[in-house]
């Protein structure tokens, strides 16, 4: 039997004893390869086992965070680097983590023989270990669990309007930005966004009120002892934008001061989690 038929039994053998995720990654069309230490567990312990991504998907994940020169990627759970590599080749620099010495051994070497190895660096590290601050881009091919563990950390540590790529797997209720197919694979992109909830003042002392659930925001403005439901409300990473009393406000949301064309805003109270539910 070739390596590839056992692998695909070893999977079968996964699902029917219950390990249904890593059965289905494992048989899935956006697998190209699947980590034979992760598989038997001979090797370090993983919270994702390796699983390569096709070159297609690849470079649709690229295109659907639009990596580029000047970006600084960051890929968790890089396995043999091919998605760092690949945002090399586009100018871009930055970061491959991956739990398993012996896929980053690999990763590095890939990396000189694509010619690519003074834009990109690979540690072999735990990924929650792994700081996030400085990355314009993180690409991820993780469980949906890992995703949910991460993700208050993202939010938090990522700047706003950081782009977020996910092969085959979302984060629940935060709602993606965008997503993408390619084959029978399914891709996810989000934007960071800014931190708005709570009160502000404008400088002509009106009062806005804004609650949000990650990207989804509303609220009011009050002027004058009349309050007005915003309109057209949008929040786009640090970019914000809505109607109120006839007019239209944009503007980009920069720590605790909001500042737009005629018009700026300065936070009166501290914001709550980006993620918190709406109140």
């Amino acid at each position: 039997m070739s390596r590839r038929s056992t692998l695909a039994a070893l999977a079968l053998t996964l699902l029917a004893s219950g390990s249904v995720a890593l059965g289905a990654r494992c048989l899935s069309p956006g697998v190209a390869r699947c980590s034979w230490a992760a598989l038997t567990g001979r090797g370090p312990t993983l919270d994702v086992p390796y699983l390569g991504t096709r070159p297609e998907v690849v470079a649709a994940m690229l295109d659907m965070a639009g990596v580029g020169r000047g970006d600084r990627v960051l890929d968790l759970g890089t396995g043999d680097g091919r998605i760092l590599i690949a945002a090399a080749r586009r100018d871009a620099s930055g970061t491959g983590v991956d739990i398993d010495p012996v896929l980053i051994g690999e990763a590095k070497a890939a990396a000189v023989q694509a010619g690519v190895a003074d834009r990109t660096r690979f540690v072999a590290q735990d990924l929650f270990a792994t700081p996030l601050r400085g990355h314009t881009v993180v690409t991820m091919f993780l469980l949906p669990r890992v995703n949910l563990r991460l993700r208050p950390h993202l939010l938090r540590d990522l700047a706003p309007g950081t782009r977020i790529v996910s092969h085959a797997f979302d984060m629940a209720d935060w709602p993606p930005d965008a997503t993408g197919r390619v084959g029978g694979s399914h891709l996810y992109l989000w934007r960071v966004p800014a931190a708005v909830a709570g009160e502000w003042v404008l400088a002509d002392g009106a009062r806005l009120s804004l609650h949000q659930h990650f990207q989804d925001i509303g609220g009011t403005l009050t002027r004058i002892g009349s309050a007005g439901t915003l309109t057209g409300v949008r929040l786009t990473g640090p970019a914000i934008r809505f109607t109120a009393f006839g007019r239209v406000y944009a503007g980009r949301v920069a720590g605790d001061t909001i500042t737009g064309d005629g018009w700026q805003a300065r936070r009166a109270s501290p914001p709550p989690p980006v993620g918190h539910p709406k109140t």
